[in-house]
């Protein structure tokens, strides 16, 4: 049963289209993942699904519900926790539930229930009556997700949901957000720039770029699309005249280039990296680094965009994007 569908969803902010007519379906018990660079559209997407802005064009529904004309039973149906901390600092992780469950109308005597469950649920039982200015990054995620399944909702939307997380809290959090899915079937929608986030958790993902969805399929899928073995070289200079060598051979099945780099996909590459090295001196090509590996979700995603993904990364466009994006009063 699909709980989401996306048909041509846009978004545009005067002349800058943050989202260009995108189209999915999201099933229910699935964890969905949007994966991109900062500014790629990814947050505009969340905040169209869950009714924080109008789209210019396309529909949508939400648990049934369409975005525009019904966006208080969607609001209703799901629960967010955005990138950005929402938490208060001044009050207990218990009181923070509470005050978020009144502003959902959960009953008195649900909340008096419902909260002791959640506490339990992300772990904070032993710490419900700490200041959360005394909480560390990876108990503060989890309070606002529990404070997002305070009023159970079919839905979960996680915004970059382990951005400034230490590795070790980041792969305590995969864990716990894995562990909510299968245990609660939760369906969730999940931001990330993280290639090895979106790999471990999706069961599908969806690659966008610059407000458009590139790719879409699962991660093991999608690396099998690319085939064979990738053959990075690290150039000493320009990969133009290196690009205009390798495709004249028909072994090499595809080429990509990333800053100044460019990989090969070839099958048996072990066996290919001498011939692909006496190539290179023969044609006077400045090879500074060569490696050999399987297709990972980064490969994928550098054949689709042409470039990595790193939380530094943006160019001036996609910074106006996020900087536009942001004006959450617009509609």
């Amino acid at each position: 049963m699909e709980t989401i569908k996306v048909s041509n969803l846009t978004k545009e902010f005067g002349a800058l289209t943050a989202v260009d007519g995108i189209s999915f379906k999201v099933s229910e018990g699935e964890i969905f993942g949007l994966l991109g660079p900062n500014g790629a559209g990814k947050t505009t997407t969340i905040k169209m699904l869950t009714t924080i802005l109008r789209p210019t064009r396309g529909t949508a529904s939400v648990a049934g519900y369409d975005i525009i004309k019904s966006p208080n039973d969607v609001r209703s149906s799901i629960g967010i926790i955005f990138q950005d901390p929402s938490l208060d600092d001044e009050l207990t992780g218990r009181e923070n539930l509470e005050f978020h469950a009144i502003l959902y109308r959960v009953p008195k005597d649900r909340r008096a229930k419902r909260i002791p469950e959640v506490l339990k649920l992300v772990e904070l039982e032993d710490k419900a009556d700490v200041l959360v200015k005394n909480y560390s990054g990876g108990m503060r995620r989890r309070l606002e997700i529990g404070r997002g399944l305070l009023h159970d909702p079919k839905i979960l939307f996680l915004d970059e949901p382990t951005i400034g997380l230490d590795p070790q809290t980041r792969r305590h959090m995969w864990e716990y957000i894995e562990r909510l899915n299968r245990q609660h079937k939760t369906t969730i929608i999940l931001t990330t720039h993280y290639i090895e986030e979106a790999d471990y958790l999706c069961g599908r993902v969806a690659f966008i770029d610059h407000g458009r969805i590139v790719a879409l399929d699962t991660p093991s899928a999608l690396k099998e699309k690319q085939g064979g073995d990738i053959v990075s070289i690290q150039m000493g200079g320009t990969t133009a005249k290196a690009e205009k060598v390798f495709k004249r051979k028909k072994w090499i099945k595809s080429i990509s280039k990333h800053d100044n780099s460019i990989d090969l996909t070839v099958e048996s590459g072990e066996k290919r990296i001498p011939e692909i090295v006496m190539l290179a001196e023969r044609q006077k090509l400045p090879i500074s680094a060569v490696s050999l590996h399987k297709p990972s979700l980064e490969d994928v995603f550098i054949h689709y965009t042409g470039k990595t993904i790193r939380e530094e990364e943006g160019s001036a466009t996609d910074r106006m994007r996020i900087h536009r994006a942001a004006w959450t009063g617009r509609r």
